[in-house]
């Protein structure tokens, strides 16, 4: 044989290629949401099936283990049992004689460290807080747990109003939820394995165009009980309007002039149209929601009286206060923050930009929306600074490609110094060349100082879209704070305050508006349970059996935006819509996991929640 060899033919590279991109697909669209108690048991059994049972602490111990996560599933546990679980797990870790005895302890020590509150809700409520609430993966990993497979049937089925009627079963927020979403449900879709995610939220998007007007559910008989709800975003609304439907009286309370929050306030109407927020607004008014706007609490009231006058008091008020880059120059006149820019819009009043350079620094969505903002609003250059690197941006890839393609620069690697000031005027914004480094605890590669001179960019006009904050000074007396955020549990329980629940932004800081529908939708289950009940949400929709058509290799079908001379220039929605036959064929696409494969053992979807 010849000492040299050429390595393998392109045929054969191709062939290799291919099979990890098909390895690859597969791995993505692996099922989530997994309940990690179950999981941890999963894994546990695997482990003890593989050991020699030379010593006690596997032989043995591991059978314990699996006994005691098995009373923690079905429902049999206590609070002693957990703690049984995390020294078992230490004792078996110190005492075992081989390495496949101590993985699996380990497993399960670090899941019931790392899920405790999903350990304890088994215990108490027999239920699981985590994701695994339906067979298929994109319902799992919708924060919201939406019936994705049932609607997208409705949609192949021409039934947009029951598409979303089911929608509103879990997310009173469909139309929001069209536009705006940034469908991590996709990132899952098992289609992946085939060729390509379902455009699901682009089938949503076509659901509500077609819908048409839709009155309310009926309510359910009033129960007597006041409930408020401070901050009229989409977390406050949704926790509203699932209560007004379980019956109780429920009041919104909101600081400025308009409800919708960060939805109005800080999503410019280029990607979400004004009207089409009214719209879903006045839906969910039309249950018989009270409004009180342009209220303040610590300023019109105080909240120990305001707690007292209600039997419920639900705290969702958003991120509306500003970071600060803390540089020199960041008071000068011509400096300003995303909120107040997207804020100010928000009530109508929009700046001129016209002729002017605008700097934006950040590398968010929100960043993105003031960068295509500024477009429209006229400015002569708009310049993205960020200090990590293109592939660490958080905003949308789809933001970016727009953001781009309407003519900004987005100049990575640059971070802030200082703002060049004239006569008390912005002129120039400084920033620092970076270099990339090791990685940190986020998991994205660390940025440093280079060794080069600063770069000056000229500025009219520079915009701060470095993250928000929230304010919580008026519940710091009452309701415990920790890092600037209101404590409380992911059902909105705040321990030790009778009567009390928070949830959204003002708990886990900036998020999507998918997980604000989340999180008011589990604190209105848990108001009900406090306030006495247990109310059931349910819809009468019928969901259409999957058809029997073998699903075969079909491109996915995105949605196209207007031509960007035409739509950097005003602010009209820029996205269009499925027609009939794409949306008949994207829907046609969906392999309804909810009735194969997973679904064929798991129920195919919850009923009620």
């Amino acid at each position: 044989m010849s000492r040299l060899q050429l390595g393998n033919s392109a045929m054969n590279q191709a062939a290799e290629d291919r099979f990890l991109q098909d390895l690859e697909r597969y791995v993505a669209s692996a099922p989530v949401g997994t309940c990690p108690v179950d999981l941890a048991l999963g894994c546990l059994t695997l482990c003890h099936a593989q050991t020699c049972g030379k010593c006690v602490p596997c032989r043995v111990g591991h059978a314990q283990l699996k006994q005691l996560l098995k009373a923690v599933l079905d429902g049999s546990a206590t609070e002693e049992t957990l703690e049984t679980i995390e020294n078992l797990s230490k004792n078996i870790i110190y005492s075992t004689d081989c390495l496949l005895g101590t993985t699996a302890a380990t497993l399960v020590l670090k899941s019931i460290r790392n899920f405790r509150d999903d350990y304890e809700e088994h215990v108490r409520n027999g239920s699981c807080i985590g994701t695994a609430h339906g067979p298929a993966s994109c319902t799992s990993f919708c924060p919201a747990h939406v019936d994705i497979p049932g609607y997208i049937a409705l949609v192949r089925e021409g039934r947009p109003q029951d598409a979303v009627k089911l929608i509103r079963k879990d997310n009173p927020f469909p139309i929001a939820c069209a536009y705006i979403c940034e469908h991590p449900c996709e990132a899952r879709c098992r289609r992946g394995i085939l060729d390509e995610a379902v455009n699901i939220r682009g089938l949503k998007l076509y659901a509500v165009e077609h819908c048409g007007k839709m009155d309310a559910p009926p309510c359910a008989e009033d129960t007597g009980k006041r409930v408020a709800v401070i901050g009229g975003g989409p977390c406050g609304l949704t926790a509203a309007y699932y209560l007004r439907l379980m019956g109780h009286e429920v009041t919104v309370y909101e600081q400025r002039h308009k409800l919708g929050g960060m939805m109005r306030y800080g999503i410019p109407s280029y990607r979400f149209p004004r009207e089409e927020l009214d719209r879903e607004i006045d839906f969910i008014l039309s249950t018989g929601i009270n409004v009180v706007t342009d209220f303040s609490i610590g300023k019109d009231i105080s909240f120990e009286q305001f707690k007292r006058e209600h039997d419920a008091v639900y705290i969702s008020v958003g991120a509306h206060a500003d970071n600060k880059l803390g540089i020199e120059g960041e008071d000068a006149e011509g400096v300003m923050s995303a909120v107040e820019l997207l804020r100010g819009i928000g009530d109508g009043n929009l700046p001129d930009f016209t002729g002017k350079r605008i700097v934006v620094v950040g590398g968010g969505n929100v960043a993105l929306d003031c960068v295509r903002t500024s477009i429209r609003l006229g400015a002569e250059k708009v310049t993205c600074v960020y200090r990590r690197r293109m592939a660490d941006i958080t905003a949308l890839p789809k933001e970016i490609e727009s953001g781009l393609a309407e003519g900004a620069e987005i100049v990575e690697l640059h971070a802030p110094v200082r703002i060049e000031t004239e006569d008390g005027k912005a002129k120039a914004f400084i920033a620092q060349p970076q270099i990339i480094g090791e990685y940190d605890r986020s998991g994205r590669a660390a940025p440093r100082n280079a060794d080069v001179p600063e770069v000056r960019f000229d500025a009219d006009i520079v915009i701060v879209a470095i993250g928000q904050a929230i304010v919580c000074s008026p519940f710091e007396k009452t309701v415990p704070v920790e890092r600037r955020r209101l404590s409380a549990a992911p059902d909105g329980k705040i321990s030790g305050i009778d009567g009390v629940f928070a949830g959204g932004e003002c708990v886990t800081g900036p998020a999507t508006v998918i997980r604000a529908i989340a999180a008011g939708k589990a604190a209105a289950a848990s108001m009900d349970k406090y306030l006495g009940f247990n109310h059931k949400i349910s819809v009468d929709v019928e969901i259409p059996l999957p058809h029997a058509k073998d699903r075969r290799k079909c491109g996915r079908i995105n949605i196209a935006e207007r031509g960007v001379d035409e739509r950097k220039s005003d602010f009209k929605c820029v996205e269009c819509f499925m027609s009939d036959e794409e949306a008949a064929q994207e829907s046609t696409r969906c392999m309804r996991c909810d009735h194969y494969g997973f679904g064929s053992f798991r129920g195919g979807r919850r009923f009620e929640w």
